[in-house]
């Protein structure tokens, strides 16, 4: 049995262990008292790794544990049927979910369609946006959108500025433009270490992917 004056794998013995965990949770709570304000948050998930989405869905999730209301408009997927949005149908009550991408943009081939169709979405994500009803909406894939030039950076900036004070709105997909991450609150990135397919040629998988 370890006695306390022996040392842990950290080098410290348990009492001294103590004491440090003792001074973290009074550092802890200091913070968490001074960080009394609510504030609707304004999200990026962008960078080449997998999860952004799945980040995404899981503060989806929460939300509607919460019982609010939750929008999700994606901007690229929607030429196939994702998983997620047969799981979501079971809060229809609560959820608005509307997959407004016609695929990829090498299945399109088409650009002036592919800009009509990410405007119109774009409209549609706006009306959940503005709308206090609504406290978390996910713009999913709306970065890809921004990158390849089908929405502008200047009118997702300003819609952010119409959100109401307590909602929160998630933008999604890599390449997020330096003026989004500067408006952002919580910017994460997905950094790319191994990938199935690239590196094995596994294609997607249900469940994984879709």
């Amino acid at each position: 049995m370890e006695t306390d004056t022996e040392t842990t794998t950290t080098g410290l013995t348990a009492e001294q262990h103590k004491q440090k965990m003792q001074r973290r949770q009074e550092v802890q709570a200091q913070r968490i008292a001074n960080a009394a304000e609510d504030k609707g948050l304004i999200i990026v998930n962008t960078g080449n790794g997998k999860g952004k989405t799945t980040a995404a869905l899981g503060m989806v999730l929460r939300s509607l544990g919460h019982g609010y209301r939750v929008a999700i408009v994606q901007f690229i997927k929607g030429a196939w049927e994702p998983a997620e949005k047969a799981v979501f149908e079971l809060w229809e009550n609560q959820l608005e979910f509307h997959a407004m991408g016609e695929g990829f943009t090498w299945d399109t081939q088409d650009r002036d369609r592919d800009i009509a169709t990410a405007q119109k979405a774009w409209d549609k994500a706006v009306t959940f946006i503005c709308n206090p009803e609504f406290r978390l909406v996910l713009l999913d894939e709306v970065n890809i959108a921004l990158k390849l030039g089908y929405l502008q950076v200047e009118q997702v900036l300003a819609a952010l500025e119409q959100k109401p004070k307590d909602s929160h709105v998630i933008l999604t997909g890599r390449g997020a433009p330096p003026e989004l991450i500067e408006r952002a609150d919580l910017v994460t990135e997905m950094t790319l270490v191994k990938h199935p397919f690239r590196e094995q040629g596994i294609k997607a998988q249900a469940g994984i992917e879709y």
